[in-house]
């Protein structure tokens, strides 16, 4: 089994000292706040004052609904496609902890610390793209104003935005509080 104990070797390789693990951490977390749902959080910004300033039917309100219909799409997961990628990742997920905080591994330790968040960011992705679609369809059928549909669109999308920077920033401590411990626990690496 040489090719099963070179995987285990490179899952215990050194990752919370080196300073690669690290950039890829705060990469990984600035990029995720860029954008909702793939939207530019500029775009949502603008559609945002736009509602502060009582323009109903501003470009950038219509820009953000532009965005939207071409973005929602894409979020759409059906219960199979669902069930079988919350399977795959829960496993996936569970063998890295046990192979990180059972058999003390570090890399695996790592993966879990930067996986796990962004498999709830996933989450609530898509429980976003869930309450944004009805409000699409309603505009496109002319049941609902542009107006209320954009509001309320942006209420939701901002309350996503502050709950992806409180995730990003507890993932973060959460996984710079670890790696400290880890650290002080193992001066050499060993």
């Amino acid at each position: 089994m040489p090719q099963f104990d070179g995987f285990i070797s490179f899952l215990d390789s050194r990752s919370f000292g080196t300073i690669w693990f690290w950039l890829v951490l705060i990469g990984m977390w600035s990029a995720t706040g860029r954008t909702v749902l793939g939207v530019p959080a500029e775009v949502l910004t603008r559609a945002r004052r736009a509602q502060d300033a009582g323009q109903t039917d501003g470009a950038a309100v219509v820009t953000l609904l532009d965005w939207l219909s071409l973005l929602l799409p894409r979020w759409r997961l059906g219960p199979h496609e669902g069930a079988a990628f919350l399977a795959v990742a829960a496993f996936l997920l569970t063998s890295l902890a046990i192979f990180g905080f059972g058999y003390g591994l570090e890399m695996a330790q790592a993966l879990t610390f930067l996986l796990a968040p962004f498999l709830l960011l996933l989450w609530l992705r898509l429980r976003l793209a869930r309450r944004l679609a009805p409000l699409l369809e309603a505009g496109q059928t002319g049941q609902r104003t542009i107006t209320d549909i954009a509001a309320e669109a942006v209420r939701h999308m901002v309350r996503h935005k502050r709950l992806v920077t409180v995730l990003s920033v507890t993932a973060f401590a959460t996984t710079a509080l670890w790696g400290t411990i880890w650290a002080l626990a193992h001066p050499n690496g060993l």
